[in-house]
Formats: C-alpha cells, sequence, structure tokens
C-alpha cells in the first residue's frame, strides 16, 4: 500500500484499488493574486477507481485531475457505496461557528486492503463531538490537518489523534515552503510527543509501518514543489 502526497490535503492511495483524495488544480495563480504563496504542482492525470472530495473549495475539489470515470464521493454525509467497499461519510464543519464560517466538511473513513482509512479533511471544530467519534470507529491510518487558520491547529490535531489512535498519522495542510499562509507542523509534533518518520519523498509504503508497534507514528511527508 503507497500513499502519495500531492501537498495541502490530497493524497493517493494506491493498493488493490486506488483512491484519490481532496485533488486541486492551479491554485497558485489564483492565490497570487491576494499575495500568497500556494507551490504545490496542480494534480493532473491521475488513474483512480474512487475520488472523494471531502468539500467544496477550490483546493480540494478538482475530480477532473481523475482520468477516466472513476466514481466520485462529494461533500456529502451518509454510508455509501463504492468501488472499494462502504465507505463512511460523516458530517462535520470546516470551523469551529456551527459552520457559519467555513461551511460544512466530511470526514471520509474507508477499509482499502484490510487498513482502516480516516481523512478529517478540513477539520475546524476543536473536538469531536461523540457521535462523530462513534460513527469513526476504528482507526489504523490517520489525514489530520495542522496548519491552523481555516482548520484545527497542532494543539487541538494532537488531541484528536490520542482520541482516536490511529497506528500512522499523516500531518496534512500545513505550512511549508510550498504554502506560505499556514502554519508549519513543528506545533502539532510537539504537542503529540510521539515518534516521527521524516521523508525526503512524497511517497511512501505504509506496511512495514503498519507492521510496528500500536503507538502512533508520525509520518511526515516531503511537501512536494513546482
Amino acid at each position: 500500500m503507497v500513499v502519495r502526497w500531492y501537498g495541502q490535503s490530497a493524497f493517493l492511495l494506491t493498493g488493490s484499488k486506488r483512491v484519490l483524495l481532496d485533488p486541486f488544480g492551479d491554485v497558485g495563480t489564483r492565490v497570487a493574486a491576494r499575495g500568497l504563496t500556494f507551490r504545490h504542482p496542480p494534480v493532473a492525470g491521475v488513474t483512480a477507481d474512487l475520488v472523494l472530495v471531502t468539500h467544496e473549495h477550490g483546493d480540494h475539489n478538482e475530480v477532473a485531475a481523475a482520468e477516466g470515470s472513476p466514481a466520485v464521493i462529494r461533500s456529502t454525509a451518509g454510508t455509501l457505496a463504492s468501488p472499494i467497499g462502504e465507505v463512511i461519510a460523516v458530517a462535520s464543519e470546516h470551523d469551529d461557528r456551527a459552520g457559519t464560517q467555513r461551511g460544512p466538511n466530511t470526514i471520509f473513513c474507508f477499509t482499502l486492503d484490510d487498513v482502516r482509512f480516516c481523512h478529517l479533511g478540513d477539520l475546524g471544530q476543536h473536538a469531536l463531538r461523540p457521535e462523530q467519534r462513534e460513527a469513526i470507529g476504528d482507526v489504523d491510518v490517520l489525514f489530520v490537518p495542522v496548519g491552523g487558520g481555516p482548520t484545527i491547529g497542532g494543539a487541538e490535531a494532537a488531541a484528536i489523534v490520542r482520541e482516536l489512535g490511529p497506528r500512522v498519522v499523516i500531518p496534512m495542510h500545513f505550512g511549508s515552503d510550498a504554502v506560505d499562509f499556514l502554519d508549519p507542523p513543528d506545533a502539532f509534533v510537539d504537542a503529540l510527543d510521539a515518534r516521527v518518520d521524516r521523508r525526503e519523498s512524497s511517497e511512501a509504503d505504509l506496511e512495514a509501518l503498519l507492521d510496528g508497534e500500536r503507538e502512533p507514528l508520525v509520518l511526515l511527508l516531503e511537501p512536494p514543489l513546482s
């Protein structure tokens, strides 16, 4: 099972099936007009069986990045059928004001090749509600935003990781040489105080990481740069 990070909250999971999450297009040109820097290359030409979109913001919903006619689940909640089996889409908010500032956000939970994944999208709630925690269930690999601003920051993200107890944690949506309007992952890493595997690549094979201890391992992937 290989995970590839495209930047922001966009990932491709490659196993017996291919799942693309929160792809984006040419964000850099759009945000440059506001004096912001976004240097992750656009996601394009990806082969996927399933595309998941957590919310309808332009840096998360470029479904045309996937070639062909993949199944698409976007910005919804429910228990849904897909090419990889059941997908649990949990309703949440992009802010801590009941969605009134930045709108809704979907938390996606699914199993691929016996590994249970959870992608929190642009979660802005400071904590999970009990019914959300119950719906998420057990998690092996957690994708969590840590950069603050429009999402939770390091301390809130660390608390959610402790609550969910995943085996591998993959930080996303943070500041780097590619993005200048979010905080770097340092506060999250410090707050969680867990083992960290820092990679010089934006890809990793998850199989070996999942064979280890149950205590969370933070997989910090290299931000892609254009």
